[in-house]
């Protein structure tokens, strides 16, 4: 218990490390006007739109003109082209020069995204204002809601394993855990109310001495993860009884069907309060993602729960545990882990999109890590089930049937080989070497016992310590933008950095010269991405996915508004890579990309991008 106490310290300071870096789920998909924009006249309206639905907060939007004064506008609301966009207008019409839009909004999955973004009246200005969006979310108020998230995470499990290993392995001293339940379900209630109390200075990025204000918390009882929460405390009083029913048993082996029927439906509910709230909420397929959720937290519960359950009941029990115990638990866990795979595998395509995504973002490499821990998992589970096997009793042998002599048979018919003699005592009856006890007393297949549950003990300790890393990484995992969401953005030429504007434009071109294996995509990367010299990279894809080697590659640069270009950009093979130390583009503005794409001696295609060029 030591050890899992210090493997949950380092988790703490490792989510307080990982607490910094940007948070956000929704990307910037499109913007009108478009970043670096040249308009003729003034705007009516600023509309984002995002890779998935978002919330609004009360100061969502700030515009500040080239003198560096706020601008007035609209209160911000969601375009007519639904929930995944942001909007304001203005009430007059706005002067000449450039503008600057700072955005915040909260994604779906219940995390805070921010940005900026300039466009410009009749021509840009020689000032701009300086904004800074400032960090997504306050470095002391996100460590400490990433490590409230992570207690309730560990208190659902503790909660939802400890009363499922009473209600289906029935140990022989169901007492015994009845403080595990009571801790656990008054830590998932204080890391509930907790994480209520943090939601409105976690989603405008102020400190956690702004949590109090009334109108901060009557607008966190507004929004979805604010609901989720309370619904989650709602469930919680409903469970406080579960307890002392699983105690009042009444002379029965098992608790009763209604009473099982209600844990379960409970325990559902409340994997649906985080289910509704984080990744399965937003994005495709959301209601199989959802379901897919609900039953990966519930499977992840049942495992690490009962581990947990189990480690203590060996620990705490004075005689060896009964097998049944151990290989009903067994029995649970294989299938947590079955369907754990099933559901983990799935998550794991819906928020990656690709494989090159795997290697490529944040999201996939932070995967490999728990694939990798997962593994370590799965190999200290094997252990254990082999312990388990070797305390399950072994098949009864049935002792063979006497010979019976027949009616009238002669005196000296030799008895049957089992059959005792008068003088002799029958074979049940005496000793033998392996009946004889032990010199320290106890007999041996009691020691054998023990020390297989020692062993067992020792397995299940290190599947419980390495259950809890898992844990440690999945909530980490919930706060990065998933590999899909970051490609989707890259594709439309919109990255955004929370931080701020970005800091470079990504395109993927696709093209097809109508051969077989003949089609793929053309990654380019414009750093910046602004007015200016410009660096150039271009990467090929094949159909596979995988980096492709092409004979050549030529690319240019039109604005055709302006009446300028094309500007070839003088890519050269690097090696894997085309590059092009520096292209001109002078001008701000919508510019058409032309990409040329030979695979073969007679095979090649040109394809066009539209691409925006900020000021």
């Amino acid at each position: 218990m030591r050890a899992l106490a210090l493997l949950g310290t380092l988790l703490a300071a490792l989510l307080l490390a990982s607490a910094a870096p940007a948070s956000a789920h929704a990307a910037l998909r499109a913007s009108d006007p478009a970043d670096g924009a040249v308009l003729k006249s003034s705007p009516r309206a600023v509309t984002l739109t995002f890779t998935e639905a978002v919330g609004l907060l009360d100061d969502s939007f700030r515009v500040y003109d080239p003198t560096n004064h706020r601008v007035d506008t609209s209160e911000a609301e969601h375009g007519p082209a639904g929930s995944d966009t942001a909007r304001i207008t203005f009430p007059k019409k706005l002067g000449t020069g450039t503008f600057t839009v700072a955005w915040r909004i909260v994604s779906a999955d219940s995390h805070p995204v921010s940005g900026a973004l300039t466009f410009s009246v009749g021509k840009p200005s020689a000032t701009t204002a300086t904004v800074s969006t400032g960090p997504v979310e306050n470095p002391v108020t996100g460590s400490l809601y990433n490590i409230g998230r992570y207690v309730a995470y560990l208190a659902m499990a503790l909660m939802t394993g400890t009363v499922a290993f009473i209600a289906v392995c029935r140990p022989p001293d169901p007492a015994a855990l009845r403080t595990p339940i009571r801790t656990a379900w008054w830590a998932l209630l204080a890391a509930t109310l907790f994480l209520f109390v943090l939601r409105a200075p976690y989603e405008e990025g102020t400190s956690p001495a702004t949590a109090f204000d009334l109108s901060a918390l009557a607008k966190s009882a507004t929004g979805r993860p604010g609901l989720a929460l309370l619904a989650r405390v709602a469930l919680l009083a409903l469970t406080a009884a579960l307890p002392l029913l699983l105690r009042k048993r009444v002379s029965r082996d098992r608790p009763s069907r209604p009473l099982l029927a209600t844990a379960a439906a409970l325990a559902v509910a409340l994997a649906l309060t985080w289910a509704a709230a984080e990744h399965a909420s937003a994005g495709i397929q959301v209601p199989l993602a959802m379901t897919s959720s609900v039953l990966h937290l519930l499977s992840m519960a049942l495992w690490l729960g009962g581990l947990t359950a189990l480690l203590i009941t060996l620990q705490r029990s004075a005689t060896p545990l009964p097998a049944a115990v151990v290989t009903r638990f067994s029995r649970v866990a294989f299938a947590s882990v079955t369907v754990l795979v099933v559901t983990g595998v799935y998550q794991s395509w819906r928020g990656l999109g690709s494989w090159q995504a795997l290697t490529d973002t944040s999201y996939g490499r932070l995967l490999l890590v728990k694939l990798a821990a997962v593994t370590l998992l799965l190999a200290a589970a094997s252990q254990s089930r082999r312990w388990t096997a070797k305390l399950a009793p072994a098949p009864a042998v049935t002792a063979p049937d006497r010979v019976p002599l027949p009616v009238g048979a002669p005196a000296d018919l030799p008895a049957a080989p089992d059959a005792p003699t008068a003088d002799e005592p029958p074979a049940s009856d005496k000793p033998s070497p392996a009946d004889e006890p032990p010199a320290s007393g106890e007999p041996p297949a009691a020691a054998s016992a023990g020390r297989h549950q020692a062993a067992l003990r020792r397995s299940v300790l290190a599947e419980v310590a390495v259950g809890v890393a898992v844990l440690g990484i999945t909530t980490i995992l919930t706060g990065t933008l998933p590999g899909r969401a970051a490609a989707e953005a890259a594709e439309s030429g919109t990255a955004s950095a929370a931080a701020g504007i970005p800091a470079a434009s990504v395109a993927l071109v696709p093209f097809d010269v109508g051969t077989p294996n003949g089609h793929g995509k053309v990654q380019i990367t414009l750093d910046p991405g602004r007015v200016g010299a410009n660096s150039v990279q271009a990467v090929v894809f094949g159909p596979d996915g995988g980096i492709s080697t092409v004979p050549e590659l030529r690319l240019s640069f039109t604005l055709a508004a302006q009446k300028i270009g094309p500007l070839p950009a003088d890519v050269t093979d690097r090696g894997g890579y085309w590059a092009a130390d520096s292209v001109n583009l002078p001008i701000a503005g919508e510019w058409t990309m032309t990409v040329t794409v030979r695979v073969s001696d007679l095979d090649q295609v040109t394809v066009t991008k539209k691409l925006r060029i900020a000021a």
